[in-house]
């Protein structure tokens, strides 16, 4: 036999997705190169690691014996390489970490200069909605997630980062007219929301029942640049984190909307499980934010997008 390395964790990726083209996804290759490299692995076993019904791939017994094989071997590299990389003074090893949709527009600011300190630490970084991000970390899936509402069902521990400022933005010069329809009750507007399952979402639901607004209509799209092309389009409202529409505002696109009880302050935290054993990477990223959190903040982020 002579199988790779890089075969060994594309196939596990794809006992994991059951999917090529998730699996492909999940690795930043194409799904050709995931499926000629399990073609050449295939190719070593007599015996079936997969089989296709109906266009769905299905694992095989055998198949997953490998899988779980594979994942000892590839453990152990990853233990080789961290010792090789403490051996040479350096840090090595994953960093896994989800974040909700919104997050996208915060974490890098947080894990740019940890990166460049480290240059061996492989980063993993998740980007869906709540439920998803939740679901990780309840499975013990990443090291960290980024949120601002915190789960009351788990035993975590959290890191604030920062403020979230939530705003309701409208087209340009939407504001007077924003205005005027509140004196006129029949005069109802037109709200774009996220998806079920984001946080921005549940943020706009509770202010518009806790302000008993009553939309004309509602628009449901799955994510935040489809919700601002919407909104600059004439299309309706929404909510929306201040610091994921700075350059919209700037150019004149979008416009904040002044109403009762906006914006919506939240707050950003890293999260982690209590009882987790965070690994050496892990433990050396939560002493990073703590040490650095305050010039990092400084650094990245002022009073205009906070």
């Amino acid at each position: 036999m002579n199988f790779t390395l890089n075969q060994l964790r594309i196939f596990v990726q794809i006992v994991e997705e059951k999917n090529i083209t998730k699996a492909a996804e999940k690795l930043f290759l194409t799904q050709p190169a995931v499926s000629i490299q399990l073609k050449n692995f295939q190719e070593q076993f007599e015996i079936p690691l997969t089989e296709v019904i109906n266009k769905r791939i299905y694992i095989t017994d055998f198949g997953l014996e490998i899988a779980n094989a594979a994942k000892l071997i590839l453990n152990e590299v990853n233990e080789i390489n961290y010792k090789r990389g403490l051996y040479e003074g350096k840090l090595t090893g994953k960093l896994k970490i989800s974040v909700v949709s919104t997050g996208k527009y915060v974490i890098p600011f947080f894990l740019t200069d940890f990166l460049n300190e480290n240059p061996e630490v492989e980063l993993i970084l998740d980007v869906s909605n709540r439920e998803s991000v939740i679901g990780n970390l309840e499975a013990n899936e990443v090291d960290f997630v980024l949120l601002t509402r915190l789960p009351n069902h788990l035993e975590i521990e959290a890191i604030e980062l920062m403020k979230n400022k939530l705003v309701m933005v409208g087209a340009k010069g939407s504001n007077t007219e924003f205005q005027s329809s509140l004196r006129n009750e029949k005069n109802k507007k037109r709200y774009i929301f996220r998806e079920l399952g984001s946080e921005t979402r549940q943020a706009m639901e509770n202010y518009l029942k806790h302000e008993q607004i009553m939309a004309q209509k509602t628009l449901t799209l799955t994510s935040n640049e489809a919700v601002k092309q919407a909104v600059i389009s004439g299309m309706g409202y929404s909510i929306v984190p201040l610091i994921g529409i700075n350059n919209e505002l700037v150019s004149g696109q979008l416009e904040i909307i002044k109403a009762k009880n906006l914006p919506i302050l939240t707050t950003w935290n890293i999260v982690h499980l209590k009882q987790k054993k965070l690994s050496p990477v892990a433990k050396a990223y939560k002493n990073f934010l703590i040490n650095n959190l305050n010039q990092l903040v400084s650094k990245h982020f002022n009073s205009t997008n906070l």
